[in-house]
């Protein structure tokens, strides 16, 4: 049977700018992927700086905040009136400020209490100089706080082998200040706590600009102290350039929640603008566990992977849940199966959850609403795992009307385009190549 082909006279370009691939129907996308996505170039880069609150926390794979803009202008062009944002992976809180600065409403949900942690934060208003004078009682506090640090034993065992000593008391030391002069009902208690969550690894053995964890016995650990004093005047710097002015939106509301199980938001959104997790990417959990661990979230870090989108520790009954594979998720699973049978399983649920994702946004929107996805490739023992094809096909299946596709570079990754063997980026050829292009999906309903 002949499958209907994506033919070039679908690709629409609008205000001159943006080109996409229009796909209406899973025959289309099943046929020829998503190869015709254009590379328009406008999905690539930032006109301006991002915000300064944008960088008060370290956080792996961060969303670009100018695409968010550039999803409001793409609604705007498309005759949306849009009051409502939602964002159902919102990690560290990027569209969720930047809604905030359009002044629109915000709703978002993230299974990672640490990313929601730093998101909460990034939304709170605050005054640069009342951080300031706060975080000064807390120094001083420190001097003669306990050093009883509060934690299990399996959690204290755990960072004990990351930190010094004396950096492990310092910081049980300035955790229990921060409880002391900041109330717990204080806007300020989870500024703080993102503070301290900020210097963890910079205090730690943890070895610098790894993603994945390891340890450097060769590291000079930061000083406790100075490494806060620090990280409070970058945060209130970015709190003064902020100013209520720049955020005249609502408080956005976040969820820690995973998108498969939140509460619908009270009120349907117009917008939802993500990025979903790689299947083969990272384990958040693992690269969070020392803020996972001293802030109580958890008593083993590993508790936090159970939930998460694609996590390598879902239960799969792969004979019964392949049947719900869509056609293209099959076809990727079952190739991958003759070469990994683990990692197969592993992709076969993240699909399955994505699907489920795709029917949840369908849920989550108004009746006139859109949502953008940006969503990268990989390849695992030689197989392309083509994400965004499988989710195009998941968005039409569950009941979008089309999905308009276009590629966009990472501009990072092009100057560095393999990793080490630690993880870091590296431009030396290496077996870890990274995908200096991902896609951007635009489901209308």
């Amino acid at each position: 049977m002949n499958m209907p082909l994506l033919h070039r006279d679908w690709m629409e370009r609008i205000g001159g700018a943006m080109q996409f691939v229009e796909v209406t129907s899973p025959a289309q996308v099943r046929a020829r992927r998503l190869v015709d996505a254009p590379l328009s170039g406008h999905w690539d880069q930032a006109d301006t700086p991002e915000p300064r609150l944008h960088r008060i926390h370290a956080y792996p794979a961060k969303f670009p905040a100018f695409l968010t803009g550039r999803a409001l202008a793409y609604g705007a062009a498309q005759g949306m009136r849009i009051k409502r944002v939602g964002d159902v992976f919102c990690g560290c809180g990027t569209v969720a400020h930047e809604a905030r600065r359009a002044g629109l409403a915000f709703w978002g949900c993230d299974v990672n209490p640490v990313a929601t942690l730093i998101a909460r934060t990034k939304s709170t208003p605050c005054s640069g100089t009342a951080v300031r004078k706060r975080s000064d009682a807390i120094v001083q506090a420190m001097r003669t706080a306990s050093r009883r640090h509060g934690l299990t034993e399996p959690a204290a065992r755990r960072l004990r082998r990351w930190f010094a000593p004396k950096s492990f008391e310092d910081l049980a030391r300035l955790r229990n200040a921060i409880k002391a002069e900041v109330p717990a009902r204080s806007k300020y208690r989870p500024v703080f706590y993102c503070a301290f969550s900020a210097i963890l690894k910079s205090c730690s053995r943890w070895q610098q600009r790894a993603i994945k964890p390891a340890l450097d016995p060769d590291k000079m650990p930061q000083d406790v102290r100075k490494a806060f004093l620090e990280q409070v005047e970058l945060m209130a710097q970015a709190f003064d350039e902020a100013g209520d002015a720049a955020a005249p939106g609502p408080m956005p509301d976040i969820w820690h929640a995973n998108v498969l199980t939140v509460t619908a938001p009270a009120q349907p959104v117009d917008l939802i603008v993500t990025s979903p997790p790689y299947v083969t990417s990272y384990e958040y959990a693992d690269l969070h566990q020392l803020s996972s661990l001293w802030l109580g979230y958890a008593q083993d870090y590993r508790e936090l992977r159970i939930g998460s989108i694609g996590s390598s520790q879902h239960a799969l009954n792969f004979r019964r849940g392949h049947a719900a594979l869509n056609h293209i998720g099959r076809q990727i699973v079952f190739t991958l199966y003759s070469q990994d049978s683990a990692a197969a399983e592993a992709v076969a649920n993240y699909f399955l959850d994505m699907q489920r994702v795709a029917e949840r946004c369908l849920e989550f929107l108004s009746t006139k609403g859109m949502a953008m996805f940006v969503i990268g490739n990989t390849y695992y023992r030689g197989v392309e795992i083509d994400n965004a094809a499988h989710l195009t096909e998941a968005l039409l299946q569950a009941g979008f009307r089309s999905v308009r596709a276009a590629r966009r570079r990472i501009s990072n990754k092009c100057a560095t385009p393999y990793r080490d063997g630690v993880g870091r980026y590296t431009r030396s050829r290496t077996p870890r190549p990274l995908y200096a292009e991902e896609f951007v999906l635009i489901a209308h309903i």
